[in-house]
């Protein structure tokens, strides 16, 4: 299904190289799920690809990923594995967003480009306990003080995704009064993960707690400089479409175990096969609606961020409805999947058992439900 939204031989391309790399994670989903860790080799396949440097400009040697093409091989990998497709949809949404933005000097920013492209992985880590979700404006527990040479860092970050495969982060931190980026190597003194990730789905992003204790870094690593409400005057987070993709590749696996299972089940109390009983073919008419709807309001926004840019600062409401359009599609699609197979859906031998778990997941990735509906009612009044 989603062939129909290639548009063009690029596109035909990069969803070959998801294709490589959704078959890869596929055939590990099981050992994903149960140790929670992502297979190195499957990381050196996707560095050795350029997988991961797909969101770096062209002119730094990456892909020059647009929005709609991140959405489509981020679908694509999600009907693979959702945990190791959400992880390194983090390293390609963060890259991209600063690759719309260009936030930090030029030389900051082309030098870690160019690291991206020989093989370094990235993310961001914002959220804390104290805070909660970072879109929500807190101010980071994380402190920064300026020392001589550069700035020393303490504090703890919950939820960072990708942590044992990470080279480098990007810490917020308040810094006299005010948030600010810096981004610190793995590799530095003072820096640890504490294996805290043990949760029901998406066990394979491995978020475990990051722990910054007096972690010096250079005065060349404060990257950027936000306002005491986290905000800069610049663009909405268009990159977080990576999520919602993940979830509607979760969603088209769902459907196709389901169609699998009624295309090879029929009990001895039916003449007919299970695929023609009525109640059944409702189920995957229901199904059927839910991802076309979700899939074409999705590409469609990214489509439009991406052919339109003088429109982007207006865009917020529709980026957020988009992911809470296609959130709540795929957990309608997965639910409707396992009520067609019955319980054997709850079997872990059965793939449609991790689906559900991974799945739920997706409800608390940013923006949660209510904050789009939020930013929906607002503009309303100001339209």
């Amino acid at each position: 299904m989603i062939d129909k939204f290639v548009r063009n031989e690029r596109d035909h391309k990069l969803l070959e190289l998801a294709n490589k790399h959704r078959a890869e994670l596929k055939e590990s989903a099981t050992h994903i799920d149960q140790e929670a860790y992502i297979p190195d080799s499957i990381i050196a396949s996707m560095k050795e690809s350029g997988f991961t440097s797909l969101t770096i400009p062209e002119e730094f040697g990456g892909g020059g990923l647009s929005l709609y093409e991140l959405v489509l091989v981020q679908e694509e990998l999600g009907k693979g594995e959702g945990s190791g497709a959400l992880s390194l949809g983090w390293h390609l949404g963060v890259l991209k967003d600063l690759s719309d933005r260009r936030p930090w000097n030029a030389s900051s920013y082309e030098r870690l480009c160019r690291h991206v492209v020989d093989g370094t992985l990235i993310n961001r880590a914002q959220t804390e306990e104290e805070t909660g979700d970072p879109t929500r404006g807190g101010m980071p527990a994380t402190i920064a003080t300026a020392v001589e040479g550069g700035y020393k860092i303490t504090g703890r970050k919950t939820f960072t995704t990708l942590s044992p495969h990470l080279n480098q982060v990007i810490v917020k931190a308040t810094c006299e009064g005010v948030p600010t980026d810096f981004l610190v190597s793995m590799s530095q003194e003072g820096v640890e993960l504490e294996g805290t990730w043990d949760v029901l789905g998406m066990r394979g992003t491995r978020s475990d707690d990051l722990v910054l204790t007096d972690v010096f870094v250079p005065s060349n690593a404060l990257l950027e400089t936000y306002d005491k409400n986290r905000k800069t005057a610049s663009l909405p987070p268009a990159w977080l479409l990576h999520i919602p993709a993940v979830y509607m590749g979760i969603a088209e696996a769902a459907r196709e175990e389901a169609v699998q299972f009624v295309s090879s089940y029929q009990p001895n109390t039916l003449d007919v096969p299970l695929k023609d009983v009525p109640h059944i073919q409702d189920k995957f008419g229901r199904i059927g609606l839910s991802i076309i709807a979700a899939r074409h309001f999705l590409y469609s926004v990214a489509e439009q961020w991406d052919r339109y840019p003088e429109e982007r600062m207006n865009m917020q409401g529709q980026l957020f409805a988009a992911k809470t359009q296609a959130m709540n599609a795929a957990l309608e699609v997965v639910d409707l999947s396992m009520r067609i197979v019955g319980a054997r859906s709850l079997m872990k031998k059965n793939h449609l058992e991790r689906l559900y778990r991974d799945v739920r997941a997706g409800l608390h990735n940013p923006p949660s439900d209510e904050l789009s509906f939020q930013v929906l009612a607002m503009k309303q009044f100001h339209d």
